[in-house]
């Protein structure tokens, strides 16, 4: 199954929530850039309507240092 954008943008906003962080849209561009808690760097999230499963996981590694190691497969 190909993740859709929403579906992945909503996984991460739950698991940053269940967290206690902040998951924010920082600007709008040919990405979408995201900050997450105090996570200096920007997470660059692009505008397909579906993601394939490597770039979906991709973005989730990059959440990783805030959210914890394999958080997407709790």
């Amino acid at each position: 199954m190909v993740p859709k954008r929403n579906e992945v943008l909503k996984k991460i906003a739950k698991a940053a929530k269940a967290a206690g962080v902040e998951w924010v849209l920082v600007r709008e561009g040919n990405h979408s850039l995201y900050r997450i808690g105090d996570q200096p760097r920007l997470i660059a999230i692009g505008h397909h309507r579906e993601f394939g499963n490597r770039y979906a996981e991709m973005v989730y590694k990059e959440l990783e240092p805030t959210l914890g190691k394999w958080w997407w497969k709790r």
